[in-house]
């Protein structure tokens, strides 16, 4: 058996994992996006190259449906695979849409490079086709075959697989293969994005089967996390400050897919409590809509305290001063008020979507607040911003920071150091290698001084591209 790592190897993005089998049957695990800057050249080389060859693959195993993970299963369709694709329900049900949104985003990102290409007077000009068109959705979804929690199934007559939940978004799971190799079992972990526990909405993350070999994320590896009663505290002062006291906009990057429903869930609990300002709140995404009303099919993935505050209330996704907005017309108008408000709006690193158009609109007024509130890759706005930056590069042209920008990782849906310590020991005793990834170099490295600390004494963190016989 061999693992080779196409992806999320010493970076955050694109995760990409494949395992091949004695008898070379090929698993991928997860097929997802390089992102940061759309249109920056390594990136766009990233996304376009692979490291094996598509039509080999056999099979996918989906962890979840955020777009690293998932967001290069087209393309890679696109490019010759014909497998079929191993996922929960609920990241069934969200992929559906997301793909097709990632698809129109590659489309339009094409279409908005190719015409300043087309502007300039370089005679070697070489324009781009989308990574992959909507129309390559359709076929995809009907490869997905989706399967519960906590069930082995198979898909290979010597690999077995399991799901446990993540915690991380709604159906995240993590996955164990139970390998045979003539009268020998391995067994095989991939974390992918370990959630946290006590977090609103979903269950905790359930341990996984202890295994021998192990792929475990890395994003906060570095670094815990503030408490949750801190962070509704913190998350209501903030908007105290920004809409009452400087009559501002706050503006709130977020992924569709999580964070947003996390979000608006936390300011329905205020309002249910009394305690939320009179202002207008706006969910600025026509994928966050759908996806919030994806959240609504799924509550076998709820928490105790979700459903008991259904009880309540029926909707914990909506009250009278929360505005889904999906009309394009209805989102530019939101850059024409004066008044106070909140915006969420996708995407979550800032480097798409239509978050951009309203930070460049709100960038310059220092009424106005941003709050990162979750990981960004360095070199998009998002991690910009996080990094303090001065001004900011949107849509070509450079904009002073005036409004200020706060940081709350505490809404991160990734476990922090501790938290994924906490998880993964219940590998410790099998566990002969551990294999760190979804992470950046700097923090994977903080991170292996702490496992090895913990007593973990082979670990791993892989370059691009590297193979490993187990």
């Amino acid at each position: 058996m061999q693992v080779k790592f196409n992806g999320a190897a010493r970076t955050v993005t694109g995760s990409c994992h494949l395992i091949t089998l004695q008898d070379g049957f090929r698993i991928l695990l997860d097929c997802g996006l390089f992102q940061g800057e759309g249109n920056s050249d390594e990136v766009w080389k990233l996304n376009n190259k692979w490291f094996f060859d598509p039509a080999t693959v056999d099979a996918i195993v989906l962890s979840h449906s955020h777009i690293d993970h998932s967001g290069r299963i087209p393309k890679l369709f696109k490019d010759g695979f014909r497998g079929k694709i191993y996922s929960t329900h609920a990241t069934r049900s969200l992929a559906a849409i997301m793909l097709l949104d990632s698809a129109k985003i590659q489309e339009s990102d094409v279409s908005y490079y190719n015409k300043k290409l087309e502007k300039r007077k370089k005679k070697d000009k070489v324009f781009r086709e989308p990574l992959y068109e909507s129309t390559h959705v359709g076929p995809v979804m009907e490869m997905f075959i989706a399967e519960p929690y906590n069930q082995w199934f198979q898909v290979h007559p010597d690999c077995e697989v399991i799901f446990t939940d993540a915690g991380h978004i709604l159906g995240s799971a993590c996955v164990t293969l139970k390998i045979k190799e003539g009268s020998e079992e391995k067994m095989f972990g991939f974390t992918a994005d370990i959630g946290r526990p006590n977090r609103p909405i979903l269950r905790d993350p359930a341990p996984m089967p202890p295994c021998d070999y192990l792929i475990c994320e890395s994003t906060y590896g570095d670094k815990n996390h503030t408490a949750p009663p801190q962070q509704s505290e913190s998350f209501l002062e903030i908007i105290k400050h920004t809409c009452i006291e400087k009559k501002g906009k706050l503006i709130i990057p977020a992924f569709s897919v999580g964070r947003t429903q996390e979000i608006v869930y936390m300011l329905d609990q205020m309002e249910t409590n009394g305690i939320l300002p009179k202002i207008p709140i706006y969910v600025d995404s026509p994928l966050a809509v759908n996806a919030t009303t994806i959240f609504g099919t799924h509550p076998e993935c709820y928490d105790d305290n979700l459903n008991e505050y259904l009880l309540i209330d029926d909707n914990p996704f909506g009250f009278n001063a929360l505005n889904y907005i999906r009309d394009v017309n209805e989102s530019k108008a939101l850059n024409g008020r004066t008044k106070p408000c909140i915006i969420i709006s996708s995407s979550g690193m800032a480097n798409a979507g239509r978050v951009k158009h309203h930070i460049r609109n709100n960038i310059e007024d220092e009424k106005n607040t941003i709050l990162i509130v979750g990981y960004c890759s360095p070199f998009t706005p998002g991690g910009r911003l996080r990094a303090g930056a001065d001004e900011l590069r949107l849509f070509g042209e450079m904009y002073p920071v005036k409004a200020e920008v706060k940081i709350m990782d505490s809404f991160s849906a990734h476990a922090d150091q501790t938290e994924m310590v906490d998880f993964i020991s219940v590998h410790k005793e099998k566990l002969k290698k551990i294999f760190l990834v979804h992470g950046e170099y700097d923090t994977q490295k903080a991170f292996k001084y702490k496992l090895v600390g913990e007593g973990y004494e082979k670990v791993e963190i892989p370059d691009l591209g590297f193979e490993y016989d187990l």
